[in-house]
This record gives C-alpha cells, sequence and structure tokens, in this order.
C-alpha cells in the first residue's frame, strides 16, 4: 500500500470521526449554546456547512479506500 494513500486515509478518517461527533443527534451546534429546540428545522449556517463537510469527507474517505483497493499488490 502507498504510504501517502494510507497517511491521507487515515488524516481524512480521523477529520470525518469528528465532523459526525459535532453533529450529535439532539444536541447540534445550537444547543451548544444554549439555543436547543425540539421543533423540526432545517439546518442553517455553521451546521448545514458541517453537513456539506462531512458529505465531503465521506466521499473523500470512500475514494481513498478504492483507490488503496485497486492499487493493493495482488495476494498469492
Amino acid at each position: 500500500m502507498n504510504p501517502l494513500l494510507a497517511f491521507g486515509q487515515i488524516i481524512v478518517s480521523f477529520a470525518l470521526i469528528a465532523a459526525i461527533l459535532l453533529q450529535a443527534r439532539g444536541t447540534g451546534l445550537s444547543g451548544t449554546f444554549g439555543g436547543d429546540s425540539a421543533v423540526y428545522r432545517s439546518r442553517r449556517g455553521v451546521e448545514r456547512r458541517l453537513w456539506q463537510f462531512t458529505i465531503v469527507l465521506l466521499v473523500l474517505f470512500v475514494l481513498f479506500s478504492l483507490v488503496s483497493f485497486v492499487f493493493a499488490p495482488a495476494a498469492g
């Protein structure tokens, strides 16, 4: 496995874990600062950007995984 691919996948995975933990259900960023609401609402501002960033990280993680699979040495 290419060390650069492995390092990139590790960095993306840590960033993805952090982004998911920041989106804890029921707390959210608004709940962190005292604006918690039980009513359904759409994501706005920072929460929306965090959601989009999480999707980008997910796509990057999948791409790193697929590329590392394709370039993996053949077993046997």
